[in-house]
Parts: C-alpha cells; sequence; structure tokens
C-alpha cells in the first residue's frame, strides 16, 4: 500500500504491484528513476534495476510466497519448483543466489520457513504437532531439531520466552 501510494503520489499510472514487483505504465525518465529511487529509500524500499538482482528478488519472492503465503505444500523438491516459477536453469540461479547472498538457497528457504514457525508458535493457535503437519516437516523431531539449528532455541523454549523473536522478511 505504502508504494501503491507513493506511485499515484508521483502521478504514475499503475498496471500492477505485488510483491518486490510493480509494473508501471510507460517509461520513466533518468530524473525520474532517481527521484523515485530516493522516496522509495526513504520508507526503506530499493528500485533494483539491473537482470542479476531482479532475478534474486524473484528467487526471494517466489520462496517467501510459497512458505508464508501458500496454502499447500511443496509437492516437488524446492528446485523444480523454483525452476517451474523462474523458468532459468536451477544451476544458474543457485550459483547466483549463492554469489549475491553469501548463502543457499536451501539455507534462505530454511531460514524462511523457521520464520514462518515462529510466527505460528507465537500465534498460539495451533499444537507444534500441527505446525508441523501445516510446514510439510515429516515429523515434529525434525522440525524441532531443524528450528534449534537455526534459533539456538527449542520450539517449546522460543514458545515460553514469549519475546518477539522474529525478524522483518527484509532481515531474513
Amino acid at each position: 500500500m505504502v508504494v501503491n501510494d507513493l506511485l499515484n503520489s508521483k502521478g504514475l499510472h499503475i498496471l500492477s504491484v505485488n510483491l518486490g514487483v510493480v509494473e508501471i505504465e510507460g517509461d520513466l525518465s533518468k530524473d525520474q528513476l532517481s527521484q523515485l529511487d530516493s522516496s522509495l529509500k526513504s520508507l526503506g524500499f530499493e528500485l533494483i534495476d539491473d537482470k542479476k538482482s531482479k532475478t534474486i528478488e524473484k528467487i526471494k519472492n517466489t520462496i517467501i510466497t510459497l512458505v508464508h503465503h501458500s496454502d499447500h505444500s511443496l509437492k516437488t523438491n524446492l528446485s523444480s519448483f523454483i525452476t517451474s516459477q523462474i523458468h532459468q536453469d536451477y544451476n544458474y540461479l543457485s550459483n547466483l543466489f549463492s554469489e549475491v547472498e553469501g548463502t543457499t538457497i536451501e539455507k534462505y528457504f530454511i531460514t524462511q520457513r523457521i520464520e514462518r514457525v515462529k510466527e505460528l508458535i507465537v500465534y498460539d493457535e495451533l499444537s507444534l504437532s500441527e505446525i508441523a503437519i501445516q510446514m510439510n516437516y515429516s515429523s515434529v523431531g525434525y522440525l524441532s531439531n531443524q528450528f534449534k539449528k537455526v534459533t539456538g532455541l527449542t520450539p517449546t523454549h522460543f514458545k515460553n520466552i514469549r519475546e518477539n523473536k522474529r525478524k522483518p522478511l527484509d532481515e531474513v
């Protein structure tokens, strides 16, 4: 909504605004791009216009959508899913992601899953078994082990301390 409002205030005709992607009608001048970039930065966003950065953002958005905004579990492996969504060779995507982000796609996916598990634990509406099923873990034990590797805490201990341990998506 913030990006949408900003673009409207600049008099731009918006075709669509989705997670990480904005489509506007027409082209912008260098001056307009510069003004838009500084306005976005003041709001905590950034303008991405090079091909590698766009690809990295597509990978991140695909994983975030899968983990945080999808009601279905992953029926195939992660590499096949990403390839089907982005339509590029997975080896290329994996190497690019690791080179730019300093972590692997798989580790980023695990981190996103754990952030979602934290969110579900804080909501306190589901048991750990139900969370494991919803997040497509093979067992509660596997979820607990992965949770502890990433956070240093067991899910039960995390639930008991009740502090806000979630990271914003852009800091993951």
